[in-house]
């Protein structure tokens, strides 16, 4: 097993500003993508995005050059952590085709106390005409969704937990740890608005994938962002 943790950065000309490269071959780029950016473009945004830079940084400055990346998987605008682009169709398809038996934990800070300290979610997905994701009861209105989850820490009325995605459903960690009464601090749309000065507080913390061509294990970790770390800091008395 081959692990690439946080602080490990791959340096080149056209390094992106900004961006942590966490491996790199000639089969496939991870990065430790930070909150904020963009995984792929949207009609509001079209050139600050992960995969536009990291178009430019294997192009090496050169826009003649065939060199590219394919999009793998995504991950929301502000939730940052570990992202993988394939360098080539090959390589994007055998990671696609295998994605749902990879590893995947995120680090997330939830409001309130949970009444298990550890434990697991099951429901059905799906989405309606404005793209929020609901739970339904009825498998043939949904895809199914496991999300389990443990208890880390506990302070300022929050929750730092590790959770495992079982699955890989669109916003399936936000509406699932919302409908069980805890929300991600700072989700705007599945959590209260009404929170102020917090932003999305979920992080990608690892990865655990074959790799597409040697087919061996790796996974790359990165470690608890400084933002979600001061959310469960205990306050000092006096």
């Amino acid at each position: 097993m081959q692990n690439n943790k946080s602080g490990e950065k791959y340096s080149g000309k056209n390094l992106p500003a900004g961006l942590t490269i966490l491996y790199e071959d000639r089969d496939i780029l991870v990065i430790n993508k930070p909150a904020g950016l963009l995984t792929i473009s949207t009609a509001a945004e079209k050139s600050r995005t992960a995969y536009h830079l990291l178009t430019d940084y294997v192009k090496k400055g050169n826009p003649r050059s065939f060199a590219r990346i394919f999009i793998v998987h995504r991950i929301d605008r502000d939730t940052s952590g570990v992202l993988v682009f394939a360098r080539s169709e090959e390589a994007k398809r055998f990671l696609q085709e295998h994605w749902q038996d990879f590893h995947k934990t995120y680090f997330a800070v939830v409001m309130g106390k949970l009444a298990e300290p550890e434990g697991e979610i099951s429901s059905y997905l799906c989405e309606n005409s404005i793209f929020r994701v609901y739970s339904v009861k009825d498998p043939e209105k949904g895809k199914l969704a496991r999300t389990g989850y443990k208890v880390l820490k506990e302070a300022n009325g929050l929750s730092l937990l590790e959770v495992k995605l079982l699955t890989g459903r669109k916003h399936q960690i936000r509406v699932h740890l919302s409908e069980m009464g805890h929300p991600v601090a700072g989700d705007k749309v599945y959590g209260d608005k009404a929170i102020k000065g917090i932003k999305l507080a979920l992080h990608a913390a690892s990865l655990t994938l074959i790799h597409p061509f040697s087919k061996k294990e790796m996974t790359f970790e990165t470690g608890l962002p400084f933002g979600l770390k001061s959310l469960v800091k205990q306050k000092q008395p006096g």
